[in-house]
């Protein structure tokens, strides 16, 4: 879905275009941070692009399969997540697509369909981020708590030191306060579907990396210039923790969202109610 010359925190914004042509469809545009597309096995490319620039806004997007060794298609260059090769998955690509012509059975469902696939598929996914960010989290918090008891400053150990403790026990008051409202999204998900647990997804995905963020980042500040080395995971969790708060949308636009749905049961529209009750 990411384009390197629009907003892409906006799907609407998608520049890369998917024209029908007698039995076929012909794409052009460039993407990148296409996960998994470094990898030598990855021989299909799910590709969204415009369809129809004219019709309702979230109508002009479609989904279409790419062989990879189509004619017109270029990786051009594994993209580096803040220096780190992110191959976890086979990496991330910039790729483009001059003039690629694929049959129409290729389109994902229909015309048109696009940004429906794509929102059904990143509330699940923006869990399955936030529960590997508390495996972090928790992560970051033991090496810490290692380190602080393994080392003294001024003659006393770091684990004395108030402000040291000041961190961990915010450490675990965030971590748990995290896991619980990501567990709480996914039994909604498993109880109502994706769109009843529409709030608390985009809750989490503000929460969630924020809070990571801040414990790795107090982890290496205990470690000192061992943090920020290769000897630690702690600079690599940083950087992916950093990065998940613009990935599958940013905080801004999860925050406006949210915002927006609370202030809907104040505008206009009686009583206010509970939260708890639009679940």
């Amino acid at each position: 879905m990411t384009e390197p010359d629009v907003a892409s925190s906006d799907a609407n914004n998608i520049a890369t275009r998917i024209e029908r042509s007698g039995d076929s469809y012909v794409i052009n545009g460039t993407k990148w941070w296409s996960s998994g597309a470094m990898d030598p096995n990855c021989r299909i490319l799910i590709v969204m692009g415009k369809t129809d620039p004219q019709a309702e806004r979230h109508r002009q997007q479609s989904m279409i399969l790419v062989p990879r060794d189509t004619p017109g298609v270029a990786v051009r260059r594994g993209m580096r997540l803040f220096g780190y090769d992110d191959a976890t998955h086979g990496g991330h690509a910039e790729v483009s697509f001059t003039d690629v012509r694929v049959p129409a059975a290729s389109l994902v469902g229909e015309e048109g369909g696009g940004f429906a696939i794509a929102q059904a598929r990143l509330g699940p996914g923006r869990i399955h981020h936030c529960m590997r960010l508390v495996g972090a989290a928790e992560r970051a918090l033991e090496l810490m708590c290692q380190r602080v008891t393994e080392r003294s400053v001024y003659g006393r150990p770091l684990a004395e030191q108030g402000v040291i403790q000041d961190w961990i026990a915010e450490a675990r008051v965030k971590i748990e306060a995290a896991r619980l409202l990501v567990l709480k999204t996914a039994w909604l998900i498993d109880s109502v579907g994706a769109k009843g647990a529409h709030t608390e997804i985009q809750a989490i995905k503000v929460n969630t990396p924020a809070m990571a963020e801040w414990i790795i980042d107090r982890a290496i500040q205990a470690h000192g210039a061992a943090g920020v080395s290769q000897d630690t995971p702690l600079a690599h969790m940083w950087a992916a923790a950093r990065s998940l708060r613009f990935a599958d949308g940013p905080d801004e636009v999860h925050k406006r969202s949210l915002a927006r749905r609370e202030l809907r049961r104040y505008l206009g529209q009686g009583t206010p109610q509970p939260a708890a009750s639009q679940n």
